[in-house]
């Protein structure tokens, strides 16, 4: 290799450094890239070995830019920028999305309801290819290559784009069981004579806060049980075992309230302040955004509410 490697055939190794920069990792460049971890520290190398200058430093923990590398990239980054959004411009005048689609949910959420609506999107829209990271680890969209986020929280970052995708509420069931044998609550307080089964957060103790339908009443109860965890579907599996009265999101209850496992307790009263009340699609910010990531939240405004019933009242499924 010498400094005479004509400037052509290194286009894409200096878009490879831009990526590291934005990701800070061989790893983490590696994926958004779509080629191998020893690809992107071949393409360094070879670009370091043209420039005849080191561009980054790498240490056992970090990867940083030289003041070399991060002059290369503040030149160039926003010429890559444009070309991205040109060539994403063109593409989507073809017939339909098409092109890598990568997303990230929490566990919960997207083994529930965003990974038995995928098969659908991809039959309407066959050009597409999705990747889907499922993890409890609030990701950082632009430093790990995703596209879209799909988050159960109660607000986001003004850094990203946040679309909502439907409305949510908070549940408490029980199975039909555990009411037999212990009773059913009638007002909120009740709960203190109760097993129940709440989210495990770093807190420690739990505090389950309710409204009156009318809006009119508020109570704050301190509740305890025998068990907790930090997956709703494990404390639906719990109280679906009749081990107690558990507090769930309505993704996690709607099949198991429909087919009449779990019991809504409480109806007239609404859980305030325990899970958030809306699922967004969030994206970083970008002056345009792909055909691909419009067509998906789109589809998932359509088929989530239609498919889980969010938001709303359930329909009883039969007494068991």
């Amino acid at each position: 290799m010498t400094k005479t490697r004509r400037l052509e055939d290194l286009w894409s190794h200096i878009h490879c450094l831009g990526v590291l920069a934005d990701t800070g990792s061989f790893t983490a460049a590696a994926r958004r890239l779509q080629i191998s971890k020893a690809s992107v520290s071949q393409r360094i190398v070879e670009l370091e070995q043209a420039a005849g200058v080191p561009l980054v430093r790498r240490t056992t923990r970090s990867v940083t830019l030289t003041d070399a590398g991060a002059s290369l990239v503040d030149h160039t980054a926003s010429a890559y920028r444009r070309i991205e959004e040109g060539f994403s411009a063109v593409r989507d005048l073809s017939e339909g999305p098409r092109g890598v689609l990568s997303v990230t949910a929490p566990v919960a959420l997207g083994r529930q309801v965003v990974a038995p609506l995928i098969p659908g999107f991809l039959k309407r829209f066959p050009e597409v290819r999705i990747q889907l990271e499922l993890s409890d680890h609030l990701a950082s969209l632009a430093t790990e290559g995703f596209d879209l986020a799909i988050r159960h929280v109660a607000g986001v970052p003004d850094t990203h784009v946040a679309s909502i995708i439907c409305e949510t509420r908070s549940v408490l069931v029980a199975a039909p069981e555990y009411l037999s044998r212990h009773g059913t609550p009638r007002t909120p307080a009740d709960l203190e004579n109760h097993d129940c089964l709440h989210y495990l957060r770093r807190s420690g103790g739990a505090t389950w806060s309710f409204e009156s339908q009318a809006g009119d009443k508020r109570v704050a109860v301190p509740v305890r049980g025998s068990f907790t965890a930090n997956n709703s579907e494990v404390l639906r599996e719990a109280a679906a075992g009749s081990v107690g009265i558990a507090l769930l999101p309505d993704f996690s209850a709607s099949q198991a309230l429909k087919s009449g496992a779990l019991i809504e307790v409480l109806p007239g009263w609404r859980v305030v302040g325990d899970y958030a009340e809306r699922l967004y699609a969030v994206r970083p910010y970008t002056p345009r955004v792909p055909l691909t990531v419009t067509s998906f939240v789109q589809y998932l405004r359509e088929a989530i509410p239609a498919a889980e019933g969010l938001g709303g009242p359930f329909q009883q499924g039969p007494d068991r």
